[in-house]
């Protein structure tokens, strides 16, 4: 039975910041196709209901085809756009072959009635990596409910009614303040 060496620490932080850098600099789908492992079965799936966004709750698995990790960044491509993306509070675990990586960025949903909805979001990324340090599962847990809410044209009217509510529980507080202090 043949003996495969596993990725260090740092092959693999490497290869995960190699893998987040392309998708920040918004590389194409087969530059990151290009950080997925050849010999093993690869998959993306990102957390949360389907029912909310197209590339939410649904497993993407293969090179090609209608459900594969190429379509998943499709989707992807052709619903949101971003910008100032960053990765820090890298977790590099060599025994699980595993990177998990908090990532921000600014989202923009391009399509339909929430075209242009703009919404800051932290995610997180949770990758599996083969014995060439190539990733095989790509995990991703996101703001959902800012997506939804953007695809479907609502989330301006939340933040600005959030907006407007906190600033009334702050002019609140001041009057207590001014009640307490008199």
């Amino acid at each position: 039975m043949p003996m495969f060496s596993t990725p260090d620490r740092k092959q693999l932080l490497q290869s995960a910041q190699a893998l987040c850098s392309a998708f920040a600099s918004k590389a194409d789908i087969n530059t990151l196709l290009s950080h997925f492992s050849s010999t093993h079965q690869i998959s993306a799936f990102e957390h949360g209901l389907p029912v909310l966004a197209p590339f939410l709750g649904r497993p993407f698995s293969g090179r090609s085809g209608p459900n594969s990790v190429a379509a998943y960044f499709e989707l992807l491509q052709k619903h949101l756009t971003y910008e100032d993306m960053s990765f820090s509070e890298w977790v590099v675990d060599a025994d699980a072959g595993k990177v998990s990586v908090k990532g921000s960025a600014k989202f923009t949903w391009t399509e339909g009635e929430g075209k242009g909805q703009s919404w800051d979001e932290e995610f997180v990324y949770v990758l599996d990596f083969d014995q060439d340090a190539k990733v095989t599962d790509y995990q991703v847990w996101a703001d959902s409910g800012a997506a939804y809410l953007a695809r479907r044209g609502q989330l301006r009217q939340v933040i600005e009614a959030e907006g407007k509510d906190k600033r009334a529980d702050d002019q609140s507080d001041a009057d207590t303040k001014t009640l307490v202090d008199a």
